[in-house]
């Protein structure tokens, strides 16, 4: 694997995922960290930069900003229910704690952020199911609208249902030109239940000079250039990804539909008000 597409052997500890200055962008950085027993920590942050804490698997502590938030995540893996995060503002090195076997996403971003460190509990992420037909998938979002004083970070989980498309219409993050579209870079991290499965990454941009599409397997990521990211879900695999994004001078979520494709959006609504 190379460029866009990464396949990490990932193994007990932390795993270095995507670090900045990538080709595709400069600002995000993705790790993902294994603890096989109750006990096991890491730490990290204390920088000029906002953290995001996933908890993928399992049961963590983590200590940040003077206080200990305890018994954080509980699922058993990403499909056994909604997530928990932490949001982690510049200047407080955190410490992460293992009360179980876990796995546990972290990504981030420079930032001048200020404030204290914030839990997202499940009842605290936005769930919503979005499209249509087959392209209907379940978003939560975790870090959004909700931890105000994040500046540059929006981070969720999508849920495929086999067979089905999500990021659909294809859309974009390319121009600062709100209201319309936002400047931001994105990394998918994918799992696929049963494992075994695939799922379909596709990447295009207007011209079609880049045009490729990967087949993503559980463990999979790919750092999103700057280009229309649809995904499909193979027949008899659900797939999931957590998303992960950085805006350059705005992290207001505000994706640019591919305009060829942007009719389906468009005729779901449309049969939704219809009753179909």
């Amino acid at each position: 694997m190379g460029g866009y597409h990464l396949r990490v052997d990932l193994q007990p500890g932390l795993n270095v995922i995507r670090q900045a200055r990538h080709e595709a962008g400069e600002l995000l950085e993705f790790w993902l960290w294994r603890a096989l027993a109750s006990g096991e920590q890491v730490q990290l942050g204390g920088e000029e930069k906002e953290f995001a804490i996933v908890v993928m698997s399992g049961l963590v502590d983590v200590a940040a900003g003077g206080e200990v938030f305890r018994d954080l995540g509980g699922r058993t893996s990403v499909f056994s229910g909604v997530g928990t995060g932490v949001f982690v503002p510049p200047g407080h090195p955190f410490t992460i704690v293992a009360r179980s076997r876990c796995e546990v996403a972290i990504c981030a971003a420079p930032s001048d952020a200020e404030g204290a460190p914030v839990v997202i509990g499940p009842a605290d992420v936005a769930v919503r199911t979005v499209g249509r037909w087959n392209w209907t998938r379940d978003v939560h979002t975790i870090i959004g609208p909700n931890v105000k004083h994040a500046r540059r970070l929006v981070v969720g989980e999508t849920y495929n249902l086999p067979g089905n498309w999500s990021s659909y219409p294809p859309h974009r993050h390319i121009e600062d030109n709100y209201p319309f579209e936002v400047r931001m870079e994105e990394v998918y991290h994918f799992r696929v239940n049963p494992a075994g499965g695939f799922g379909v990454q596709c990447l295009y941009n207007d011209d079609f000079s880049l045009e490729e599409a990967y087949v993503v397997r559980d463990g999979d990521t790919v750092v999103i250039p700057p280009a229309y990211h649809p995904v499909a879900a193979a027949p008899g695999y659900q797939v999931y990804y957590l998303w992960m994004l950085a805006g350059y001078a705005d992290r207001r979520l505000k994706p640019y539909d591919d305009p060829a494709h942007a009719w389906v959006h468009a005729a779901g609504e449309m049969a939704r008000g219809m009753g179909f």
